[in-house]
């Protein structure tokens, strides 16, 4: 096997992730080791997981939440295909969304272990631009609306962890923040459709917010993208529809449209709420009313 970069961020699951990769050293280093790195700033994986591409690394492992692989994976897609290093992930944050829709064992012991003994799949990757002419890619998840709010009520949640956190975050959106946007949206070569729109979710991966179901016929090794999008309803019906969306039944509701796509273009009246996998991509504050999705197959090669 070819040298092997970890990346491994201390502040996963609101710092309590140390012990955690403390306690996987051994298996790493009985499997013939790694060069371990741990992050000191936002987006500093992605740095360093370009730069394990360029100094020819084999494998870059994302060790932590799907935030560090989110990092990880922008980082990855800097460098060309044809020397872009395999993808591991050993997932000790608290939602760990993209690994369970990916198949990657969930127990850090036995995720670790598959960091030199695990099989490759060709997953999918997303590609998100605004009219600011940003530019991020995604893997798991993109909310545009409602669950970008709900990402912005979690940050403000200090004293609850994992799903309680996100539930708690979904029910304070609900009673403070709940306005929808006029927006036209394109899908594919498709005509264009205009809606008041709630709440619109990309799939990559069928799972986010560590439980809720959003998109639960997404595969992240398909070649399509699937999405769940709620217009407009009152404050009863969306917590009418909270424990379809945990389950994933709410494709049954009249309320929930579904579809796949490739591309997507939406034009919206008002600045954006977004979130790249659980990630703060477009705050109100940058005036996101533009956007352009995306999917590039089979981008990354993933070790499960």
């Amino acid at each position: 096997m070819g040298k092997v970069k970890l990346i491994f961020n201390p502040m996963s699951d609101r710092g309590r992730s140390g012990q955690r990769a403390s306690d996987l050293r051994a298996i790493v280093e009985e499997h013939g080791g790694a060069e371990w790195v741990g992050t000191e700033y936002p987006a500093h994986a992605a740095d360093l997981a370009a730069r394990a591409g360029l100094e020819g690394c084999d494998t870059v492992v994302a060790m932590g939440g799907d935030g560090t692989v989110h990092e990880v994976i922008n980082g990855l897609m800097r460098v060309a295909a044809p020397h872009r290093p395999k993808l591991a992930v050993v997932p000790i944050g608290s939602g760990n969304d993209f690994a369970f829709g990916a198949g990657v064992p969930l127990d850090p012991g036995e995720a670790t272990k598959r960091i030199f003994t695990g099989a490759l799949k060709a997953v999918d990757v997303g590609m998100i631009r605004d009219n600011n002419n940003r530019l991020e890619y995604w893997n798991n998840t993109v909310g545009i609306g409602f669950d970008a709010k709900v990402n912005i009520m979690s940050r403000r949640i200090t004293n609850l962890y994992g799903f309680t956190m996100y539930l708690t975050a979904v029910l304070r959106t609900i009673a403070q923040d709940y306005e929808s946007s006029h927006s036209t949206l394109t899908f594919d070569d498709g005509p264009a459709i205009e809606r008041n729109v709630l709440m619109l979710t990309l799939g990559n991966g069928p799972r986010e917010g560590g439980g809720f179901n959003t998109t639960p016929d997404s595969k992240v090794d398909d070649g399509v993208f699937e999405y769940a999008m709620i217009p407009h309803v009152s404050r009863l019906t969306i917590l009418q529809l909270l424990p379809m969306v945990m389950n994933g039944t709410h494709p049954k509701s009249r309320h929930v449209t579904m579809g796949t796509f490739h591309k997507l273009r939406i034009e919206a009246d008002r600045a954006l709420p977004i979130h790249t996998d659980g990630e703060l991509w477009s705050p109100y504050e940058v005036n996101t009313r533009t956007v352009e999705v995306e999917i590039m197959p089979g981008a990354v090669q993933l070790l499960v």
